[in-house]
């Protein structure tokens, strides 16, 4: 039997964008709820398009937009690259979904969180750690935190099985994400005695999938791969062309600054390159933007 990775655009939205059981069980394991009091029971979809109330102020897709029975809102998304405007695209989806709660002149205490979780197969931190949440905090002197929007990040290529006891669905759901892929023949009997994992596993089966949808989900992975090949041609020619800049101004100073700069020039020119070639390819925006981390609006500008 052959089975599709996980991680790809089609498959991540048909197992946790089409099966409530399965997205809910994802969450679960995957936030850092304190106790079983705070876990979720049950969700309801939302549209995973953010339209702002102003047409002329930026709209964006995520990948699986749910609320909770008590409308608390979880934003889920899998991103293939790491780019340097991930983070503030993951701010501004989860700053949207947070204010669009209220209509004008609302009461600001029927506010409820939102969770921002993204998964990553890619590394961006120079921590050993794979996962990384983020609040709001005070850092003086109380730590208070201002509670409303909570981000989590996972770096999937620096999760290792282990033993984590009281997180075992968490690390059930990590290997479920890292472990199977095109070359999967066998799923690990770990894995596929948990119901819920099970039932994730069944929706990457080939079998279940149309020509036009395998077609499409190739079509990423090519898109993926030429992206990178891009992304690291750019970073090594503005490497190369800092330390160039840096070595004729014959300054520390100007080495690092050249290399900085010439390193953010050479990405940004390769993003936008890799987005006009995918556009012209008739790739989805949306998809674009995943693999580029350009707005939709920048995306339509090129």
């Amino acid at each position: 039997m052959r089975y599709l990775d996980p991680k790809a655009d089609l498959t991540f939205k048909k197992v946790f964008g089409e099966h409530p059981d399965l997205v809910i069980s994802f969450l679960n394991a995957l936030l850092p709820f304190e106790n079983a009091d705070e876990e979720i029971s049950s969700v309801e979809y939302l549209n995973p398009e953010l339209v702002p109330n102003n047409p002329l102020r930026k709209d964006s897709i995520v990948d699986v937009r749910c609320k909770d029975r008590i409308g608390r809102q979880f934003i889920v998304e899998m991103q293939m690259m790491w780019t340097s405007a991930y983070k503030q695209r993951v701010l501004f989806n989860a700053s949207k979904a947070y204010v669009s709660q209220l209509d004008k002149g609302g009461d600001y205490e029927l506010l409820q969180p939102v969770y921002s979780l993204n998964l990553l197969n890619d590394t961006f931190s120079d921590s050993a750690a794979y996962y990384h949440d983020y609040r709001i905090v005070e850092v003086a002197e109380t730590k208070e935190v201002i509670e409303g929007l909570r981000f989590i990040f996972i770096e999937l290529p620096k999760f290792t099985p282990k033993n984590y006891g009281d997180k075992k669905m968490q690390v059930l759901w990590l290997r479920y994400l890292t472990e199977i892929d095109e070359k999967t023949r066998e799923v690990s009997e770990d894995l596929m005695k948990n119901p819920d994992i099970s039932k994730a596993v069944g929706q990457l089966e080939e079998s279940a999938f149309n020509d036009a949808q395998l077609l499409a989900y190739d079509k990423f992975w090519d898109m993926v791969s030429t992206a990178k090949m891009h992304l690291s041609s750019a970073l090594r020619d503005g490497m190369e062309k800092g330390l160039k800049e840096g070595r004729e101004v014959g300054l520390k100073e100007g080495r690092a600054e050249g290399l900085k700069e010439g390193l953010e020039k050479g990405h940004e020119e390769e993003r936008l390159k890799n987005a006009m070639n995918l556009k012209q390819l008739g790739v989805s925006v949306e998809i674009i933007s995943q693999a580029t981390g350009l707005s939709a609006d920048e995306i339509a500008m090129l």
